[in-house]
């Protein structure tokens, strides 16, 4: 089942999200990595990134909560080593980005488009906490629209931003009109709700518990966008671990998804949805 998100044309409509696949390495274990729509890298930011200290990651009755502190070598470490070796596998590569302010994401995504092989950027604007891991606070949808446009002024035609927004049912609709007004190709709906690990520290919840808000939120941006006439895809996130889950998304405006949690149960969940969509349906 092939299908074209911001013009890209993808040979499954399962994409793996942003951190939940690793490097690419831990993944490929159970599945080429061209099995995917698509590889969204964990975000990548100018400058390496430690992490936060463990414990990280703590499982509830219906998810995750995790707080890793968006852990990544840096830009330079990522062009000089894990983007070539996702290519040598075959990955059709979404690079997750993620910045302190606007002048840093220009900067990021103008070595962005020099490199070769990057399919696509993800702006991530999704991120629970943003203010205290130092990174831009996108809460308000004029954030989103000025983060979009900075990136995409800097990138090659043909290159197409998508947005990952927080999954905020009451703003979705405002948001997304922005971001596609901005230049977005696609919003990625399904981030992590705030949350807390259990010693009290800021986290984000991912999963099945996050599945209904998600699901909304896909419907409302879709109708939002029709409304509005935009030319901007809605990719599902967000609890997506069936193949049931997949197909309600599609059916409710989602031209994709990204299965994310649902790897950390078992790492086959995306191969297993890729290879068990119908390939006649649409969505």
């Amino acid at each position: 089942m092939s299908v074209t998100v911001a013009g890209l044309t993808l040979a499954s409509p399962v994409l793996v999200a942003s951190g939940c696949g690793g490097t690419g390495r831990e993944l490929s274990a159970y599945a080429p990595l061209r099995t995917y729509g698509a590889f969204v890298t964990r975000s990548i930011s100018r400058d390496a990134r430690p992490g936060a200290d463990g414990p990280t990651i703590a499982e509830t009755p219906a998810g995750l909560v995790h707080a890793t502190g968006l852990p990544n070598p840096g830009l330079d470490v990522f062009l000089a080593t894990e983007l070539p070796w996702l290519l040598t596998e075959g990955a059709r590569v979404v690079v997750s980005i993620v910045a302190r302010d606007l002048g840093e994401y220009a900067e990021v995504a103008r070595r962005l488009a020099t490199a070769p092989g990057v399919s696509a950027v993800e702006v991530n604007l999704a991120v629970p906490d943003a203010a205290e891991l130092g990174v831009l606070d996108a809460r308000e949808p004029f954030h989103v629209g000025a983060a979009v446009s900075t990136v995409l002024r800097e990138l090659p035609r043909g290159v197409p931003v998508l947005a990952k927004l927080r999954p905020d049912p009451v703003r979705v609709a405002e948001t997304v009109k922005v971001a596609a007004e901005a230049g977005a190709g696609a919003v990625v709906l399904g981030g992590a709700l705030p949350a807390s690990l259990p010693d009290g520290r800021p986290a984000g919840l991912s999963g099945p518990a996050v599945a209904p808000l998600a699901l909304r939120c896909v419907a409302d941006a879709r109708a939002s966008l029709d409304a509005a006439g935009a030319e901007c895809d809605v990719v599902a996130g967000g609890g997506i671990g069936t193949v049931e889950d997949a197909r309600t998304a599609l059916r409710l405006g989602a031209v994709a998804v990204q299965v994310g949690s649902a790897l950390f149960h078992d790492p086959t969940t995306a191969a297993r949805l890729a290879a068990a969509l119908d390939p006649d349906e649409g969505a």
